[in-house]
């Protein structure tokens, strides 16, 4: 079972079963990935021009290509639900609930965990996700990271007329790296090893991801406490700031290495602990990896149905 008792590294910033509650409290699991692509992707808001801003930096300014928040808690909550139906967590003839919305089925371990809106039934209940994500910034310029591809669409025949260039979306190129933090509040340790479990097994975001948007997730630590760690993009300034003195070399780079920015993202985020004295503790990572492997195992059906009950008795206390 995974539970306080199992893992009390985990107690400082999460709940056990039995202590879920509906009002909020002050526990925290900051899982800190950096997101490296190992395809093109597309994260695009209009369909066509990547998502890019302009921040500040070290004294100057970079404009950073962006993975929204939607774009990944979207992925990472369709994989949750697939992983669910492969465990077989749902009894033959029950709903195996779906991403439309207002038609999930606010019963399983997904919908309590990450939330779902009013559903379409005579009981109207929303759930607030207890996961929060935030926009991620890439290391690199937009420039250097950033590709724009034509493509023609003459049609088959022998003979034909002149026809307009299509334009293909931005691609966002390999070997992109996204520095970022998921952070869970109220959690139960179960629930956490189902958040690590999804992390590692997901591996495509953004746009036609059967084509694209394949995507390694690197976790690089846990830490839980009474707050939230450092943002990502704090993370992304420091990450910039040790991988050289000169920042502008460093963000129209052709390349980084994916070790070096984990090795500096992570003693970015440690560092912020100490200097801001932030309630933090990192948990050891064999901890971590024992969770993730039971997270990726078949009996982890198990643990995700045990979980289902005592999160059903958290609605029932909504419903009361």
């Amino acid at each position: 079972m995974i539970d306080q008792d199992t893992y009390p590294e985990l107690t400082p910033g999460t709940v056990p079963m039995n202590g879920m509650r509906l009002r909020p409290q002050s526990n925290y699991v900051n899982v800190l990935v950096l997101r490296e692509l190992k395809s093109h992707a597309v994260f695009t808001t209009n369909g066509e021009d990547a998502d890019i801003a302009t921040v500040p930096v070290a004294g100057g300014d970079y404009s950073p290509g962006l993975m929204f928040m939607r774009k990944q808690t979207g992925s990472d909550r369709r994989t949750a639900k697939a992983l669910q139906r492969a465990l077989g967590l749902f009894d033959d003839g029950e709903d195996a609930c779906t991403m439309q919305v207002n038609e999930m089925c606010q019963d399983c371990p997904d919908c309590i965990l990450y939330g779902s809106a009013a559903s379409s039934g005579e009981e109207e209940l929303s759930i607030t996700s207890r996961v929060m994500y935030d926009t991620a910034y890439t290391i690199r310029d937009a420039s250097v990271i950033i590709d724009e591809k034509f493509q023609n669409a003459p049609g088959d025949d022998y003979a034909k007329s002149a026809e307009a260039t299509i334009r293909e979306p931005d691609f966002f190129e390999p070997g992109t790296l996204f520095p970022s933090v998921i952070t869970l509040r109220d959690t139960t340790p179960a629930e956490v090893a189902f958040v690590l479990g999804i992390t590692k097994r997901n591996k495509r975001y953004g746009a036609t991801t059967s084509r694209l948007g394949r995507v390694d997730n690197r976790i690089l630590g846990v830490y839980v406490g009474r707050e939230e760690g450092p943002s990502n993009l704090e993370l992304t300034r420091g990450a910039i700031k040790r991988l050289d003195d000169s920042w502008e070399s460093v963000v129209r780079s052709d390349t980084l290495s994916a070790d070096t920015v984990e090795t500096h993202v992570t003693e970015t985020f440690e560092d912020a602990i100490d200097d801001d004295g932030l309630a933090l503790e990192r948990v050891s990572d064999g901890t971590v990896e024992e969770l993730i492997e039971t997270a990726t195992d078949s009996d982890f059906k198990r643990v995700l149905a045990a979980q289902r009950e005592h999160s059903r008795a958290l609605l029932d206390e909504a419903r009361d």
